[in-house]
């Protein structure tokens, strides 16, 4: 008898796929699993926690994981968790792996989980995480119990499947109607950079909304193959390079953690030359590949590279990643072997890579000039999301929707305001303050956004607004941009949403928006500049307390390998400035650093930053 799971809008997608399409690939093994297996898959997960929790009804329990970047965290984690969203669970995230034990107690306190799953990978740590102590305070006035632990099997792929019987034998499920799964979503944790982590919870029909909006926005479809190189932790890993492939019937191939040489060579390998004929194959199979001798792992073995034989040689059509990946692979390109490199440039041109894409964080200027010349022309698109909203702003497919410097437009499915955050009132798009253009905090509602911060009211309603039109509340992003019309983009030839003025973010309004001497300065316009001087790798920009400014503008940069020996000092930052901005938004003092912290998306905490730097300039002394 077939197993039973609900009519979610993921399954029913998931369901009308060609189940001999192949979901998921683990890059490097090469092991594969098809849409037709996923489902019963689910199915039996879901069924190893019922019994784990020994009931049939879990519905609203928080379920924790402990999984690597894999088929089974697909089946296990997060908003990819259908396990999970079967038995109508609300489950959090506490997935990254390089958290330590007394951050990770701290989630599964808070979200009081009933259940850790966890791999045979990291056992060891799922132990070593329950015998932490309860955090201090405690997240909850009395500390939960330990979530159960649950060792989950490995999937070893390469399953057969009939439509009659699903995989190895066992029927496919049955979509049912009869159930009320509300309960059922994510939660995601926030960094936690100003207070202690919130619980972002995302019901099922947020994650949906998301899904639906960026497949009418950027054209996921079952011919597109993209390569997953992001913690699925984040908002980013998981919406955008998980649950949405699964919706389109795309297939996800899986190389975590980030190595740009494995990067590198994934791109090149469809492309590399084998007696004369390129081993490229659009369709996604590796069926009738030409190579020498008719072995397909000959291009790499013939690189000396045995470790990546196993590298399917179907070409990569998206791929979306954090700024700093796309700063990795432009400094490790030079270094590949002369026909890896030739390959590599091939398969990122706008004829094989159909779409790349940069967020999480502010793309530098130079390096989106730089990726597309490396590309022949492959112009990366920039968006902006967060964890409690997805992606809602976002620039268009057609390149000339693709501005350096801005988000785009508000994405299908979500509206979005900007307001003057001293005075509460909208800015409109000819609002002009002291001569200059008006800006505003960004505000957004709809489908997309999440519900609440778990079992914290107080910020939940702090973080939100009821609007005057009687069509629900705004969200209050922190985030502060301006809107300008771009002669040359917005006609709606990327879609109908696509039209009207961009948004241009200038930063978060605690962090980025620095006040000095009664002007307020935008960070990450000075960050742009900063970066686009060959002396500057790598540049945070940090509001520094003064006595005589409010703020001063501080600068924390790490040079490039060529000017390290020389040193910069910072009247030649100054000189370097002075025709690219307006004086008062050069930063007032400056430190030469040998690295400046990230975290895994690629953001800098700079409330931590200018204390750790800028600590002895927290007076009234000024440059």
């Amino acid at each position: 008898m077939a197993s039973t799971l609900p009519r979610l809008p993921l399954f029913e997608a998931i369901s009308k796929h060609d189940p001999d399409s192949t979901a998921v690939v683990h890059c490097l093994s090469g092991r594969s699993f098809k849409y037709g297996g996923l489902l019963p898959d689910v199915a039996r997960t879901r069924d190893r926690l019922y019994e784990a929790a020994g009931k049939s009804d879990i519905r609203g329990e928080r379920i924790a994981f402990l999984v690597e970047n894999s088929y089974d965290y697909k089946l296990t984690n997060d908003s990819s968790n259908p396990a999970c969203d079967s038995c109508g669970t609300c489950y959090c995230a506490a997935t990254f792996t390089t958290l330590s034990p007394a951050e990770l107690q701290y989630i599964l306190s808070h979200s009081e989980a009933l259940l850790l799953l966890h791999s045979a990978k990291y056992s060891t740590k799922a132990q070593e995480v329950l015998s932490t102590p309860f955090p201090s305070p405690s997240p909850n006035p009395t500390p939960h119990p330990h979530p159960k632990l649950v060792e989950l099997p490995k999937h070893l792929g390469g399953t057969s499947f009939s439509a009659e019987n699903g995989t190895n034998g066992a029927a496919a499920p049955h979509l049912s109607d009869d159930a009320d799964f509300e309960g059922a979503g994510m939660m995601l944790y926030t960094s936690g950079t100003t207070n202690r982590p919130k619980g972002v919870l995302l019901p099922e029909s947020a994650l949906t909304a998301q899904c639906r909006s960026l497949i009418s926005a950027w054209n996921y479809t079952p011919r597109d193959r993209l390569l997953h190189v992001l913690p699925l932790h984040h908002i980013h890993g998981t919406v955008n390079a998980v649950l949405t492939p699964l919706f389109s019937g795309s297939t996800i191939e899986f190389l975590f953690p980030f190595n740009a040489d494995a990067v590198w060579r994934r791109f090149a390998k469809p492309f590399l030359q084998t007696n004369g004929s390129t081993n490229g194959n659009r369709n996604g199979s590796t069926n009738g590949i030409t190579t020498t001798n008719g072995d397909s792992t000959s291009a790499t073995a013939a690189d000396g590279e045995a470790k990546y034989a196993q590298m399917s040689s179907a070409p990569i059509t998206f791929f979306t990643v954090v700024p700093t990946v796309y700063t990795r692979l432009l400094s490790t390109h030079p270094g590949l072997p002369a026909p890896t490199a030739m390959a590599a440039r091939t398969a990122i041109n706008p004829a094989n890579m159909r779409v790349s894409i940069s967020g999480s964080a502010a793309l530098p200027t130079p390096v989106k000039r730089a990726w597309r010349e490396l590309s022949h022309g492959n112009v990366l698109l920039e968006r902006y999301g967060m964890t409690e909203v997805g992606m809602a702003l976002s620039c268009g497919l057609d390149y000339q929707d693709r501005v350096d410097g801005s988000v785009g437009w508000p994405l299908p499915g979500v509206e979005a305001r900007l307001v003057d955050p001293e005075t509460k009132q909208l800015v409109t798009e000819d609002s002009v303050e002291g001569g200059r253009e008006h800006s505003g905090e960004i505000q957004l509602r709809g489908a997309s956004v999440f519900r609440e911060y778990w079992r914290n009211p107080e910020a939940t309603a702090k973080e939100f607004v009821e609007g005057d039109d009687g069509k629900g509340r705004w969200f209050k992003t922190g985030d502060i941009a301006l809107r300008r019309p771009v002669a040359t983009a917005g006609k709606a030839s990327s879609g109908d949403w696509a039209q009207g003025s961009m948004y241009f973010i200038l930063g978060r309004q605690s962090a980025d928006i620095i006040k000095s001497g009664g002007e307020k300065v935008s960070a990450l316009e000075i960050e742009r500049e900063l970066l686009s001087l060959p002396e500057v790798a790598e540049a945070a920009v940090l509001a520094v307390p003064s006595g005589k400014w409010g703020q001063k503008v501080g600068a924390v940069i790490v040079l490039h390998d060529g000017y390290k020996a020389k040193g910069w000092k910072p009247m030649d930052m100054r000189r370097a400035l002075r025709d690219r901005l307006a004086n008062y938004k050069i930063p007032q003092v400056l430190r030469v650093v040998e690295s400046i912290p990230r975290n895994a998306m690629g953001k800098v905490n700079k409330k931590t930053l200018v204390g750790a730097v800028f600590k002895d300039d927290f007076s009234g002394d000024e440059m």
